[in-house]
């Protein structure tokens, strides 16, 4: 033990050298505003399973099964301060505040919500993980796969997959370390890979070959496409290198004449010829956003509006939707939320005309109240229409830092409808190559109750866009949170 400034530090590089500091912690009663929690890059990590030289022999706690199991899935959860977060809870239980075990209370919801966020991401490893064979000359293992978890679940993953495949040899590499199972034990290693193209694989072209067989152009559906298989897992999938291509191949005609040949040559007693241009209506695309309908809210705004700011900007802001003074103006961020955004950029130091500002959702969602157009928040199945057109203008822009400013908008920039923004406001995300910060929306602020609600809020939004900035400052700042990026650092 460190003590710097009268508070008592501890390295924690693993769930178990965390528990066994906790326990000593706990039985000299220092309270977590005593404790400093530490995790230095190169000193263990979650794969590790002795505890450190800050074991001791302080008696074992007596915790319920929930807490343990919630404890434990909580430590996966790759953020910076889960070490000092779980101690509060542990404390909190000790106190005898047992509210802290339920979702309703503060501490309770970020620790349901980060074990949620951990159990989602190994399911989604089970479903995405794909083993790429290697030749017999090249010996064991015969099967290498490569993945970007967002948090640390590397291990469970593993002896999942150990259960379900016997004896053949396999590797499972990440970018912070991998799992080797040799048939019998499993094995933990650092990262050896650095991405999936350094995986061979001869059966790869026969699959690929298979997939664009059963693909059926008249019937592609691209948004439900994505909404079964989000962005974030194509890159490292076999078949995403494809899919693309095949969707635009799809939009540009395809989809009127893939079936032509069967529709129109149809065996029989007479023949029907058909033209490729009636074998199916056209469907086309829209090219501007001026054009979209992909959902219904088109139907009673004024216009859609699409975001400003320089095409270099290196920090994006993303709003929710326009309010009625966007609708009217065509321009995000004009009306009262706006100059409060202004406000809140100035005092932190960022200069208004150097970041994008947009909008989740493209146009305004509103229901009459009186003579007034009040703005209701868009349903999950438009904030996924409006999707593309976000993904486009990152696209663009090219941003290296996105300020979500509120939960709509935090949902489409991960693309997970069960993102809860609260375990995540001062916690930046990395997501697609990208750290994500999320504050409230200015509009939030404005909604509050009473005034040390409005001022605990607004410098919520005012910190987070700090943040943003120093983000671009330190290269080496990593941190990742919810249903983010498939890669993982830690900070």
């Amino acid at each position: 033990m460190n003590e710097v400034n009268a508070h008592v530090v501890r390295l924690a590089q693993s769930f178990d050298a965390w528990r066994a500091a906790a326990r000593d912690l706990i039985a000299r009663g220092v309270p977590p505003a005593d404790v400093a929690w530490q995790s230095l890059p190169g000193d263990g990590d979650l794969f590790s399973s002795t505890p450190d030289a800050t074991d001791t022999s302080a008696p074992p706690l007596r915790l319920p099964r929930p807490l343990v199991e919630l404890l434990e899935a909580a430590a996966c959860f790759n953020v910076h301060d889960r070490w000092a977060f779980l101690y509060q809870v542990l404390w909190r239980w000790q106190q005898g505040q047992h509210d802290v075990l339920s979702p309703a209370d503060a501490d309770g919801a970020r620790l349901h919500a980060m074990a949620k966020a951990v159990h989602r991401e190994e399911h989604d490893m089970h479903a995405y993980v794909r083993f790429r064979e290697r030749s017999e000359a090249e010996g064991a293992p015969r099967f290498v796969a490569w993945y970007e978890p967002v948090h640390e679940v590397l291990p469970q993953v593993a002896r999942h997959f150990a259960r379900r495949m016997g004896s053949i040899s396999w590797m499972i590499a990440t970018p912070a370390a991998s799992m080797l199972w040799d048939g019998q034990t499993l094995h933990a290693g650092p990262a050896l890979l650095r991405g999936a193209a350094e995986i061979d694989d001869a059966g790869e072209a026969l699959w690929l070959t298979y997939y664009r067989s059963i693909f059926n152009p008249a019937r592609v559906n691209a948004d439900l496409l994505h909404s079964h298989i989000p962005s974030r897992f194509w890159k490292n999938l076999p078949e995403g290198a494809i899919v693309p291509a095949m969707l635009s191949g799809a939009a540009n005609g395809e989809r009127r004449t893939g079936q032509t040949a069967t529709v129109g040559q149809r065996s029989g007693a007479t023949m029907i010829p058909i033209s490729a241009e009636r074998a199916q209506p056209a469907r086309d695309a829209p090219t501007t956003l001026d054009q979209c309908r992909r959902c219904e809210l088109w139907q009673h705004a004024t216009q859609a509006v699409s975001g400003v700011g320089p095409h270099t900007a290196r920090i994006m802001l993303v709003g929710e939707q326009p309010g009625d003074q966007e609708d009217l103006a065509g321009l995000p961020f004009v009306g009262p939320a706006g100059a409060l955004l202004e406000q809140a950029l100035r005092e932190a130091g960022v200069a208004r005309d150097s970041v994008y500002v947009t909008n989740a959702v493209k146009h305004f969602k509103w229901e009459p109240r009186g003579k007034r157009r009040l703005l209701k928040t868009p349903a999950q199945r438009e904030i996924l229409a409006c999707h593309g057109w976000l993904e486009e203008e990152i696209e663009r822009v090219q941003p290296q830092v996105i300020v979500a400013l509120g939960s709509t908008a935090l949902k489409s920039i991960l693309q997970d409808g069960a993102a809860s923004m609260t375990p995540l406001l001062g916690t930046p995300v990395q997501h697609d190559g990208r750290s994500v910060v999320s504050v409230y929306h200015p509009a939030y602020v404005l909604r509050a109750l009473d005034e040390a609600s409005r001022r605990q809020a607004y410098r919520v939004i005012v910190e987070g866009l700090r943040q943003a900035s120093a983000l671009l400052q330190d290269e080496h700042y990593r941190v990742v949170a919810g249903t983010s990026r498939s890669s993982s650092r830690r900070a």
